[in-house]
């Protein structure tokens, strides 16, 4: 429901977004279901429900020390990193809001239009920061209740005085930030792509490059994890070990509709226990497993088969764990598939291994391919020998993807960090990432015997690099095909 619901005739929202806007519209006669009378007693008789004596957020120092570490990167430069704004799902509806990684790991705020500002300090030593924000809705001048964004409508906000008790951050009106960015002097950076009016405010005063670096930098810094994150992950992680548990316990009703059983199924528990799924989930039964990213889940379930399930939840904070199991529908494996199955086994197996500090960020890759051109060749699928195999890539007629990924606020994290810094850099306690082959054999491969069409298998888990080693984080859910079945069984996932 929007204002044009209650006020006739409908009231276009562009023209009520401005907190000065509504009164003043009502006495241009453009709200003629407005009296004067009504707009009088909207303000007043409201309690005063400011907030006092908040605690700071569960991730305030963290997030104290990450601006501290910005600001050493950058000296005497001005930094501005947006939250970003809504966007328009259809006509007068917006997708929900989540805001930009950049502007949550430096703040842990995740509200629309918000701008966390680094200005160099007037001492010439580090930075004072500034979060720029929108406070309550004015109730005076009734855009609390006559725009579409006011609070009546979408729920209160903090005030500046909560936000900055919350955030440990002075806050600002953010709507006054954009006339003091256009008169700043000095060398300014900002965080690009989030929020169009702030960069517009910008425009002559920064460049691509300079920006480029702040990016990069904050997308480097997300590499090693802190406690705090790496406490999140494992509460992510925990979740979604739930949510698989979920799945296998409905497997019947989704054998009775579609692959949407098993995405609700898995939604439910990532809303109940986190802010959402970490990103679309793959659901993919049959011959949808040797789609990479199959997210339509709108196939038949059919026992016999496989499930590959490729799932994530988020938990409140945004980091999202990564996770998959490729399940027998039926709760048992068939000959064809578990043979299939523990080759990709054995290859997370030795991916894992390699995973350890000091050792290079490619070396699980490594492992895990070497592990699957052995079966291929052994198979007869590919002429050997193996090390020909991997030299010409010829086993990624069926591997098809890299080994994995970081993991962190984006289930693909530090994605702008430079090649030498990540994919050619060195493992570090902290550090935490997805190990995950795979083998696709799709439906129509006509060089694979017929038994190996339209299967697809991947098992993914989320690894911590530790000082002496890796922990996994999801270890929780079997991977083993055998200990996979008596899981199954013991949640009634077995059918015959």
């Amino acid at each position: 429901m929007t204002v044009a619901d209650e006020l006739e005739p409908a009231i276009p929202e562009t023209e009520a977004t401005e907190a000065e806007e509504p009164i003043k519209q009502r006495k241009n006669g453009l709200y003629p279901g407005v009296s004067d009378e009504l707009a009088e007693n909207m303000k007043s008789g409201w309690a005063d429900t400011e907030l006092h004596g908040l605690e700071p957020i569960a991730q305030a120092a963290e997030t104290a020390a990450r601006r501290a570490a910005l600001s050493a990167r950058f000296p005497g430069d001005r930094l501005v990193i947006p939250s970003g704004n809504l966007k328009t799902r259809s006509n007068d509806t917006e997708y929900p809001f989540r805001a930009s990684v950049e502007y949550a790991y430096l703040t842990g705020n995740q509200t629309e239009d918000g701008v966390l500002v680094l200005e160099p300090s007037r001492s010439g030593e580090g930075h004072d920061a500034t979060i720029y924000l929108l406070p309550r809705s004015d109730r005076e001048n009734g855009e609390f209740w006559l725009s579409g964004q006011g609070e009546l409508w979408v729920g209160r906000r903090h005030s500046l005085t909560e936000s900055a008790e919350l955030y440990g951050i002075p806050a600002a009106d953010v709507r006054e930030l954009a006339d003091k960015l256009r008169e700043a002097t000095g060398p300014v950076r900002v965080v690009r792509g989030y929020d169009a009016g702030i960069e517009a405010a910008l425009t002559d005063k920064v460049t691509a490059e300079r920006d480029e670096e702040l990016r990069v930098f904050l997308s480097e810094a997300r590499l090693v994890k802190d406690d705090f994150e790496i406490g999140e992950l494992q509460k992510a992680v925990d979740s979604t070990v739930r949510g698989f548990e979920d799945v296998v316990r409905v497997l019947d009703k989704a054998e009775a509709t579609s692959e949407r059983y098993i995405e609700g199924t898995f939604f439910l528990r990532a809303r109940v226990e986190g802010n959402d799924v970490g990103y679309g989930s793959i659901c993919a039964a049959g011959p949808h497993a040797t789609t990479l990213h199959w997210v339509r889940n709108d196939g038949p379930v059919r026992s016999g088969d496989l499930l590959l399930l490729d799932a994530g939840v988020e938990t409140h904070t945004y980091y999202t764990a990564d996770v998959t199991r490729t399940l027998p529908i039926n709760g048992t494996f068939s000959e064809i598939q578990k043979k299939i199955y523990d080759a990709v086994y054995d290859a997370q197996e030795a991916g894992i291994a390699a995973v350890r500090p000091g050792g290079k960020y490619r070396d699980f890759h490594d492992a895990a391919q070497h592990v699957l051109a052995e079966r291929l060749v052994e198979w007869g699928l590919v002429e050997g020998p193996v090390e020909r195999v991997l030299e010409l890539g010829l086993q990624r007629r069926w591997t098809l993807h890299g080994t994995g990924h970081m993991l962190g606020m984006d289930v693909h994290d530090c994605a702008a960090a430079r090649v030498e810094s990540y994919v050619d850099g060195t493992l570090e306690p902290g550090m935490v990432l997805t190990v995950e082959p795979g083998l696709y054999f799709q439906a129509d491969d006509l060089t694979v015997p017929e038994e190996y069409r339209g299967i697809g298998v991947r098992i993914e888990d989320d690894i911590l690099v530790t000082a002496d080693g890796n922990r996994n984080l999801s270890a929780g859910l079997p991977r083993r095909s055998d200990e996979v079945e008596l899981w199954m069984a013991s949640l009634g996932g077995t059918r015959g």
